[in-house]
């Protein structure tokens, strides 16, 4: 899957007449190696102890071209932060937002999505794409 990533990118950069970088090839790399929701700041502090000379505006504009790409997605929890996640073909997952400790955890549920498909259709609406994101408090914050 991460092959297929990188393709799509180098492509993309291609496309748009950018240069293929080393500096891209290691964010790309690093971004592609969590499962996490990334900030531009979480990402650039792991990168800075292995590659002291990227900086914090080469992590931000790649990670701008990732979404761009399509190989990523930008979210806002607010927290004043835009997290990065990687696109997964025809997957779809939601979010639970601890609001304390920030916690972020994905779900799906088949029951939800029949639900909306349900509203939509009622009002005569086709749903093209969406975003659920539910704040409150995570089991570890509950206590």
């Amino acid at each position: 899957m991460n092959r297929v990533k990188k393709k799509i990118f180098h492509d993309f950069i291609a496309e748009k007449g950018l240069k293929s970088t080393r500096q891209r090839d290691i964010i790309l790399e690093a971004f592609l190696s969590t499962n996490r929701h990334l900030s531009i700041e979480e990402l650039y502090l792991h990168l800075r102890s292995a590659h002291p000379t990227i900086g914090y505006v080469t992590v931000y504009r790649t990670l701008k071209l990732f979404a761009e790409s399509g190989i990523a997605r930008e979210f806002q929890f607010g927290d004043g932060q835009t997290r990065y996640e990687h696109v997964a073909e025809g997957e779809h997952h939601d979010h639970l937002v601890c609001v304390l400790c920030g916690a972020i955890s994905e779900f799906s549920n088949a029951a939800v999505e029949a639900i909306q498909d349900e509203i939509a259709a009622s009002h005569g609406f086709v749903i093209r794409y969406h975003k659920m994101e539910l704040y409150g408090l995570c089991s570890a914050c509950q206590g």
